[in-house]
């Protein structure tokens, strides 16, 4: 079973995680920007962030031959803190960094005006930048927050296949097929979706536009939800070929719309953090 996690943030998660992945199959993956936990308060650290996705992280995920892909945003909860909000000026030199595959994540936490005007103006920045964006729906409320994100994407002009929108379930996977977006389902430990009702949706809707990510992080979450999900589909009377769709395909397909996809790891080196360049350095 090969597996691309196209959602997972390895920033929160230990070498052990990287080889227990590999073992699993897992050979590919996009950590998108997020909140660490703790909020930050300059645009400084946001940069220390970006560059350390871009470059340390990519290095690490290559040493256990795991090719690492970024999407880099102002994620929707700190777009509510006025200290963070020249972000969105220095994102359009990361956008054309080589491993940025997407604008994300975006899109609404407690769907304020502030969060309004972030998720515009990276959709913005993705048309600009000719990105696929990864879009995130709130956890609370997450009905009204999904209908008014597509609503924003309507009105960016942006394409519906060129959006991913996560986080979904069984109250919203419906208006987001509707749309033409493609879906994203966190499998991940009592919230979220587990694997049993990922089954049963992929049965309802099933496999296209459909994406299964672990979201894992700082919380309690399993780096290996994707592979669970693959044997649970097995399990439910799937095909190989309908979990290679899901696990494998469907993320190449959307992510590869960046033009940026490379799918294998990066050889014998880390990521030069300041150019985006891959350049060979000694382990430590």
């Amino acid at each position: 079973m090969r597996i691309f996690d196209p959602h997972i943030h390895m920033t929160s998660r230990t070498t052990d995680d990287y080889e227990a992945m590999r073992d699993a199959g897992v050979r590919a993956l996009v950590e998108p920007a997020f909140w660490l936990g703790q909020p930050r308060t300059n645009v400084g650290s946001f940069v220390d962030y970006f560059d350390s996705l871009l470059g340390w992280e990519r290095f690490r995920a290559a040493q256990f031959g795991i090719a690492h892909h970024c999407a880099l945003a102002l994620n929707p909860k700190e777009a509510n803190d006025p200290r963070c909000a020249e972000v969105l000026d220095v994102l359009p030199r990361y956008l054309a960094k080589d491993g940025v595959v997407a604008v994300g994540e975006v899109g609404y936490d407690s769907m304020t005006p502030e969060e309004d005007d972030a998720f515009a103006r990276q959709l913005e920045l993705a048309l600009r930048h000719d990105l696929p964006v990864l879009v995130h729906t709130p956890h609370r409320d997450k009905q009204e927050g999904t209908k008014r994100t597509l609503d924003v994407v309507r009105e960016s002009g942006l394409a519906p296949h060129r959006v991913l929108v996560d986080h979904l379930n069984e109250t919203t996977v419906a208006m987001v097929a509707d749309a033409g977006c493609w879906m994203g389902f966190s499998v991940y430990p009592d919230t979220k979706m587990d694997e049993a009702r990922m089954v049963a949706l992929l049965a309802e809707y099933g496999t296209e536009r459909m994406l299964v990510n672990s979201a894992a992080d700082w919380g309690r979450s399993d780096p290996l939800k994707t592979r669970k999900t693959g044997l649970a589909m097995l399990d439910a009377g799937f095909g190989e070929s309908e979990v290679d769709t899901v696990l494998w395909r469907n993320p190449v397909e959307f992510y590869g719309q960046s033009g940026r996809l490379a799918l294998e790891p990066v050889a014998a080196g880390a990521v030069d953090a300041a150019t985006g360049s891959s350049v060979l350095r000694g382990e430590r």
